[in-house]
């Protein structure tokens, strides 16, 4: 076994004081996986791995009375065990033990069979070698570094490389696939090219992978520093057309008479990275890669107009309703990303032509209390390179919020509900719940926001018993 230089950062001491109690049971100890990893890196993390060489059952226990650990959790059929720990300077941790194992899988399942191993066995199956690395806790040896596949080389040079024979890395996890374009794109690390393409062949075993699994990791590529890093690795080596269809088929650029329109899929990339600069709100960030993504469906080419994506919001927001489905993915935010999609073109015509108070009153009742996500991804949708057009652009929108500023019902409009409800209307007018009270409803709302009528409840009741005789002046009244 290789050992080579001690860690410079000094041990937290809770993990100190757990290296004291596996020396007083004979028992080696371990700490690994991305505690190491983020500590050569400088980056925080409080989620530790404790790994021991036999039952880690037995150990788990004692580290909980010993150390007086809370919310303890025992998985014995996997050997593992979990418990959060106070420490004097770190605050509260979460820790896991687990017993080194070696695992075999089954050709249709990335669940392994696992044996109780060797510390050789356990680090050579860990997916990269910047996650193969261990640290001493017992007393002899404390703080020394164990690294087999040279992985803090790998982590100097920022490099992502497999222990193994990365086709076999892949074939017994598929999901190590998607950790690679998210280790890309939350460290900013490459991967070799042996890895990438090992990626292109074993693409298609994302498939055996759970939905649930792999969104877990899509989400943690969108909330990186710079998603568009691991988007581009997932397209590249064909994932993204396995867990997301509709994205991949956006890439390519067509022409015809020499009318070429950009690609979409990179340009939805950069909208991305444009967002995450600003905003850390992932479904704001969701919004951002599904904004175009009706696009393909509406695409046509017109000789007088050229390329043309007519109603591709409206197509978009029943794609995106498609995906979040396919996903998995939590559908109470379906809503809001449908609403930033079929909103992303709005505030375009607006900052073209002399606004009106009405479509600002629109406009911002129709976003809402999301309007100001509206106007980030609008902004971010900019991706020219023309220096200039760019700058005239944003300053068309700085025209269009400071309209926005103007309007004196901002605030209000912002969090806007009608002055009066549907059941004030049947009450008003003795009408029973149906189509004519909501279109009754509707044109008032219209008023409201048109500026016709003040937001006031009496103004509202007046409107709606103006509007009932205009329906029905003759004396007639709706059948109840």
């Amino acid at each position: 076994m290789f050992r080579s230089d001690i860690i410079r950062q000094p041990l937290p001491e809770i993990l100190c004081r757990i290296g004291d109690i596996a020396d007083r049971n004979g028992i080696e100890c371990y700490l690994v996986g991305g505690y190491v990893r983020d500590t050569i890196l400088g980056r925080p993390c409080k989620d530790i791995d404790v790994m021991v060489i036999g039952d880690p059952v037995p150990f788990s226990k004692r580290v909980l009375d010993e150390l007086k650990g809370k919310n303890f959790v025992l998985f014995e059929r996997f050997r593992t065990a979990q418990l959060e720990i106070s420490d004097p300077v770190l605050g509260m941790l979460k820790i896991e033990l687990v017993g080194a194992r070696k695992e075999s899988y089954n050709p249709d399942s990335r669940k392994p069979i696992t044996l109780i191993g060797t510390l050789e066995d356990d680090l050579s199956r860990r997916d990269f070698t910047i996650n193969a690395l261990a640290v001493v806790l017992n007393a002899e040896g404390r703080n020394g570094l164990v690294d087999l596949y040279h992985g803090r080389e790998d982590l100097e040079d920022r490099v992502l490389r497999t222990p193994l024979d990365p086709l076999r890395t892949f074939s017994d996890d598929p999901l190590r696939m998607m950790r690679a374009a998210r280790f890309a794109s939350q460290l900013g690390f490459d991967l070799l090219p042996e890895v990438k393409d090992a990626m292109k062949i074993m693409h298609e075993r994302i498939r055996i992978v759970s939905m649930e699994r792999t969104s877990h990791e899509f989400f943690k590529i969108m909330a990186s520093p710079k998603p568009s890093r691991g988007l581009v690795i997932l397209h590249e080596t064909g994932l993204l057309s396995e867990i997301m269809p509709e994205l991949s088929s956006m890439a390519g650029v067509q022409q015809v008479d020499g009318l070429r329109h950009k690609d979409t899929l990179n340009h939805t990339f950069q909208v991305v990275d444009n967002v995450a600069l600003h905003s850390d709100n992932i479904w704001l960030r969701i919004a951002a890669l599904l904004h175009d993504i009706g696009k393909p469906a509406t695409k046509r080419f017109n000789r007088s107009a050229g390329w043309t994506f007519h109603g591709h919001d409206a197509v978009g927001t029943r794609i995106a309703a498609k995906i979040f489905t396919n996903m998995r993915w939590p559908l109470d935010q379906l809503d809001y990303v449908r609403k930033l999609i079929r909103l992303h073109h709005r505030p375009i015509p607006l900052s073209k032509d002399e606004i009106t108070d009405s479509a600002v009153r629109r406009l911002m009742f129709d976003a809402g209390e999301d309007l100001q996500d509206l106007m980030s991804l609008c902004r971010a949708d900019v991706t020219s390179k023309n220096p200039s057009k760019v700058a005239r652009i944003m300053n068309n929108f700085n025209h269009v919020e400071e309209k926005i500023a103007e309007v004196g019902e901002k605030d209000l409009l912002a969090r806007w509900r009608p002055p009066i409800s549907g059941q004030d209307i049947m009450d008003a007018l003795g009408l029973p719940e149906g189509k004519l009270v909501g279109m009754i409803k509707k044109r008032m709302e219209n008023a409201v926001i048109d500026g016709d009528i003040p937001y006031d409840r009496d103004a509202a009741l007046r409107f709606i018993s103006d509007v009932y005789r205009e329906l029905f002046g003759d004396g007639k009244t709706p059948e109840k």
